[in-house]
């Protein structure tokens, strides 16, 4: 049983059911528009919504689009350590970063510094696209490269203290997601976030990523999932529930 950890209310891990997480395909900071849309995926059964951060603006709109919405909201940070430092003082739920492109051990510190003075969890993990080149040169484009350069990351955290974690490994391939998972799963005990990347158009999206999620959950392994299509996110909710 992985671990529970605390997502602004909603609880993943130890004994709670699965969430369906989705991801906006809006900037949140087009606050209205942002809002609309996060109240539509809410009342469609999305239970942890994501955002992009790209700037100050975005960082600090979930401020703002919290007083409306009720579910968790995470940042997704990529390279800026201080948005992620903004996302946290402006109210975001969990972050989503990969400490190794976060901007150095000096920028991870503050920003685990952050998460843990203000209680917020972190997702880190890698996909196919991000694997550590010291673990392509060793173990070759597999599942266990892809399962180190995320258990380095979750090691880089731990360095600091952090100890609110998810984890995810995704790839488009469902046999490597398969494998690359149950791996993980052995050597931690953090909430798995559960995905097939770039599955493609949505038909072929669902059927990859109900082969993947569903295998895995029926193993016991998953706390959250994110059905990732080319589509409305409001479909990948949908997806979502029906996988459950």
């Amino acid at each position: 049983m992985a671990k529970a950890v605390n997502v602004g209310g909603v609880v993943l891990g130890g004994n709670s059911s699965v969430k369906i997480q989705s991801m906006s395909t809006l900037k949140i900071s087009n606050v209205k528009e942002a809002i609309n849309q996060a109240l539509v995926l809410e009342n469609a059964g999305c239970e942890i919504l994501r955002f992009s951060v790209l700037d100050e603006f975005d960082a600090l709109a979930f401020k703002e689009v919290k007083k409306h919405v009720k579910m968790p909201l995470v940042a997704d940070i990529h390279f800026d350590y201080r948005l992620a430092l903004k996302a946290i003082d402006g109210g975001a739920d969990k972050i989503r970063i990969n400490p190794g492109n976060i901007g150095g051990e000096n920028a991870l510190k503050e920003v685990a510094t952050a998460l843990k003075l203000n209680g917020v969890p972190v997702r880190v993990g890698s996909n196919t696209g991000s694997v550590e080149k010291e673990f392509l040169e060793k173990y070759g484009k597999n599942e266990i490269s892809l399962g180190e350069s995320a258990l380095k990351r979750i090691a880089m955290l731990e360095n600091y203290g952090v100890k609110d974690i998810v984890v995810s490994v995704k790839a488009s391939s469902v046999p490597l997601m398969v494998k690359a998972y149950e791996y993980v799963a052995k050597k931690c005990d953090y909430p798995m976030h559960l995905g097939v990347t770039e599955a493609g158009t949505e038909y072929k999206g669902v059927i990859k990523n109900s082969i993947g999620i569903g295998s895995l959950l029926l193993k016991g392994i998953g706390d959250t999932i994110r059905v990732s299509l080319s589509a409305d996110p409001v479909r990948e909710v949908v997806a979502g529930k029906a996988i459950l």
